[in-house]
């Protein structure tokens, strides 16, 4: 029986991809320490018996390697993410990503195992390209903005995997992530989509950080985790690097727009400074938009869930969610 390991699988995605893997008869072995996932976005998986759910770090070495030797491929999902965690807690983001990728790989070249590694978009900065291509160069800030810190340590990441490719043979696969958004994922950590539907829903007025001209491209979560499994069952995408995205580009201030639209809400947008929003010096992209014939001539596969799908998906889940809160007493 084919088997996967999945670390921080008790994320956002990396819920969604156990579901996905499951349901195409794997076993899965998911390792978290819960530090941003919960255990309640897999627990409606622990009854199944191929599904196995481990609390921990990855950096702990005797866990790990375990769990490497039971699974086949690998899907390092773990990572400090959201722009508050990364201004709040910086060298955390740094040891977390940069420590916890090189942990995975020593640990995948011991067991010789295929990995495939989530990056960001975040990587390609100030690029100013009309979209983004993996071909494409890569334009971070200065340092001393502790915003780029969390692009340059997935950057190193996307480095060290290549490298333990073509050094090592240790099979990767390294993935750009643009801006995934569904069911479970919280706002808690800056994630704009779920933050405004929340809102929405509560009645409260949206918050729209910056002008909200800046423009950005939302791609639903089954979308990423269907590439995600077929790019781990081709051999041609080992040692390579591929967007993952929808190209349906909306602003930020629209994208509250149709928040209000579909949620039916009456609240109001409000716009919030960079500066009073994160800090003085605040650096943001106008626009972020990913090229992705590569991965759809290699895949077949193109985007399926239009955003105004993903957001009505977004909104059913919340809505019940709130219910369910509130007949127990609970507040969202």
């Amino acid at each position: 029986m084919p088997s996967s390991l999945i670390t921080g699988g008790a994320g956002f995605i990396g819920s969604h991809l156990s579901e996905a893997l499951l349901a195409r008869g794997e076993r899965v072995y998911v390792l978290d320490d819960f530090s941003s996932g919960g255990k309640d976005n897999v627990e409606h998986l622990l009854p199944c018996e191929k599904f196995h759910l481990v609390e921990g770090a990855i950096q702990d070495e005797r866990v790990l390697s375990q769990l490497m030797d039971a699974a086949d491929t690998v899907y390092h999902l773990a990572a400090t993410v959201g722009v508050f965690n990364i201004l709040e807690r910086p060298v955390r983001t740094l040891e977390n990503n940069v420590g916890g990728t090189e942990a995975v790989l020593r640990a995948a070249s011991r067991a010789r195992r295929k990995v495939i590694i989530a990056s960001t978009s975040e990587v390609y900065g100030k690029t100013t390209a009309e979209s983004f291509r993996e071909d494409g160069d890569l334009v971070l800030g200065e340092s001393t903005k502790l915003r780029w810190g969390y692009a340059a340590s997935k950057l190193v990441d996307e480095f060290m995997a290549l490298a333990y490719w073509r050094e090592y043979q240790v099979p990767v696969v390294v993935v750009r992530l643009f801006n995934t958004i569904g069911p479970r994922q919280s706002g808690q950590y800056g994630m704009v989509a779920p933050r405004f539907v929340e809102q929405a829903l509560r009645g409260e007025p949206l918050t729209v950080f910056g002008t909200g001209a800046q423009s950005r491209c939302f791609s639903f979560v089954t979308d990423i985790t269907r590439w995600l499994c077929m790019l781990a069952q081709d051999r041609r995408a080992v040692g390579q690097v591929f967007n993952l995205g929808n190209p349906e580009e909306i602003t930020i201030g629209a994208l509250a727009e149709k928040v209000l639209e579909v949620t039916g809400s009456r609240s109001r947008i409000h716009y919030i400074p960079y500066a009073r929003a994160y800090e003085d010096g605040f650096e943001d992209m106008s626009r972020r938009v990913p090229n992705i014939d590569k991965v759809t001539a290699l895949t077949g596969y193109a985007p399926q869930i239009s955003l105004h799908q993903a957001l009505t998906r977004i909104c059913d889940f919340f809505a019940a969610r709130h219910s369910v809160s509130a007949i127990a007493g609970v507040e969202l």
